[in-house]
């Protein structure tokens, strides 16, 4: 299992799902972002020692966004109607920011 986002649909923000089909979608993608944040912190020791400090920080900063992104998608499963479109938004922001954090630590591999 590739352990980065690789934008191959791990996130779908275009089309026309309806409501009920962006809530399942966002959940499958929750479930295996926050598994990928496990595999990235049981990689930790084969960072070289040199950028362990800082493979630790963004872990830490990963964790952040992970918590970040679970409340944004809380607020997306219990938005009204007249919240929905925000609540959506404010996912998808979070989905992005997530992807720009995996895509840094995979320098830590190369």
């Amino acid at each position: 299992m590739n352990i980065f986002l690789t934008g191959q649909n791990i996130w779908y923000k275009e089309g026309t799902m309806n409501r009920e089909e962006y809530r399942l979608k966002a959940k499958n993608n929750i479930d295996e972002i926050f598994d990928r944040i496990e595999e990235l912190e049981e990689k930790k020791d084969k960072v070289s020692a040199e950028s362990k400090v800082k493979y630790e920080k963004k872990i830490s900063e990963l964790n952040s966004k992970k918590d970040e992104l679970q409340n944004k998608y809380d607020k997306l499963i219990n938005a009204s109607e007249d919240e929905w479109e925000e609540a959506k938004n404010h996912f998808s922001e979070a989905m992005d920011s997530m992807k720009e954090q995996f895509s840094i630590l995979k320098d830590f591999f190369k």
